[in-house]
């Protein structure tokens, strides 16, 4: 079971001049365990904004805290100015939201399940069947409408999911890992299906998945254990990181050699801001690194300078941070969580001496003994004369009985 979640999310989504969503102060705990903490951004409208973050960063309770599904310990959530809580109809209807299985019946056709939906959103009679066209349009199910669900594709199921979602023509869309369990086709298809929702709708899609996010999304927000640790654009997030390019080369000359031109390149171009020289493994050669802003390009300066220098340049890399590093600078753990560290046992065994007996037992995993019996357990001598004397009493027990 997922625990905890949400310390305070404020999100704001601008339709023209008013708020679309808004949520303040809002905190969701599971037991003791707050699976989101502090979290805050704003989605402005007509965009696609990509919601990223490891497994069990707090994505999917953000969704289904956002579309009323779960509700908050403390705080609100309002949906263009209504409380998801306390009006919860006129909140949810702003909303189109497609969890990460797919909410369809398949005993139904996909006619049958999209009038059935119409009729849950209160679409008006007379309107329904041309926005079911419409929306069957949109997700290109037209050819299967009239087909069982249970014997359409995972692909077509989840263009199923997403005609439900849109059913209504709600002013948000809201998706939850869409692509899970797609093949490569399947993954294309639906990733220009969200492109085309994005120029009508305003578009939260929650994913875990790197080249998905940043191949689909105008925006990104990425999460970490229940923290908002950045959200801009894929290249503006590349951008807030340090030492946004790495510039590799490998010089024919001494360490010491290349040292002295690594200050000097320093001093001719002050976007430098840090550099280091490591030996080669091939003989007389060196490694320098320099690292800069992605503002400007030195590879051309770098080039001109060890020309005239008359020093062989072998090799010239430029490595420009990704979404991926940035992803995994902002996501990662404390070391001793990414470890794995596991309780010492000594610690263990000291605590549950301070217990009271009758809680020591308690405290005693499935299976466990004290000490003293493991000891003795494990002596093959004990445990033969053990066996041995219930043996004989076996056998007096059966000569009473025969006597």
């Amino acid at each position: 079971m997922q625990q905890g979640f949400c310390k305070r999310l404020t999100v704001s989504v601008v339709k023209g001049a008013g708020e679309m969503i808004e949520v303040n102060h809002v905190t969701k705990k599971y037991g003791n365990h707050t699976a989101v903490d502090d979290l805050s951004f704003q989605i402005e409208d007509g965009q696609i904004y990509g919601l990223l973050g490891p497994n069990g960063a707090g994505k999917s309770t953000t969704m289904n805290m956002l579309t009323g599904y779960l509700a908050p310990s403390s705080g609100e959530i309002r949906i263009d100015g209504h409380d998801i809580i306390t009006e919860p109809e006129e909140a949810k209807r702003q909303i189109g939201y497609l969890p990460e299985l797919p909410p369809v019946y398949d005993a139904m056709t996909t006619l049958e399940y999209l009038r059935f939906v119409a009729e849950l959103k209160k679409i008006r009679k007379e309107d329904r069947e041309e926005e079911i066209q419409r929306v069957c349009e949109k997700t290109r199910i037209t050819d299967v409408q009239n087909r069982l669900i249970q014997n359409l594709s995972k692909g077509y199921k989840q263009r199923v999911g997403l005609a439900q979602a849109i059913l209504g023509n709600p002013k948000i869309i809201i998706l939850d890992e869409p692509t899970v369990g797609l093949d490569p086709v399947q993954i294309i298809e639906i990733r220009e299906l969200i492109k085309s929702l994005g120029k009508s709708h305003t578009v939260i899609l929650s994913s875990h998945i790197l080249p998905e996010v940043s191949a689909v999304c105008d925006h990104i927000m990425i999460i970490s254990e229940g923290k908002l640790v950045a959200s801009d654009t894929a290249a503006g997030l590349a951008r807030l990181m340090e030492g946004d390019n790495t510039l590799t080369l490998k010089v024919r000359i001494g360490k010491t050699g290349a040292e002295s031109i690594a200050k000097e390149l320093a001093l001719l171009h002050p976007q430098i801001e840090g550099s280091s020289v490591t030996a080669c493994d091939e003989p007389e050669l060196s490694v320098i690194t320099l690292h800069y802003g992605k503002t400007c390009d030195l590879r051309e300066a770098v080039f001109f300078y060890f020309a005239e220098k008359k020093v062989p340049l072998y090799e010239m890399e430029l490595s420009v941070k990704t979404l991926e590093d940035v992803f995994l600078e902002l996501t990662k753990r404390p070391e001793s969580r990414a470890k794995g560290s596991k309780p010492d046992k000594k610690w263990k065994r000291k605590k549950q001496s301070e217990m009271p007996e009758e809680e020591q037992e308690e405290s005693m995993q499935p299976g466990e003994m004290p000490e003293e019996e493991q000891e003795e357990s494990m002596q093959p001598g004990k445990m033969l004369e053990e066996e041995q004397l219930k043996n004989e009493k076996t056998t007096e027990n059966q000569e009473v009985e025969e006597a």
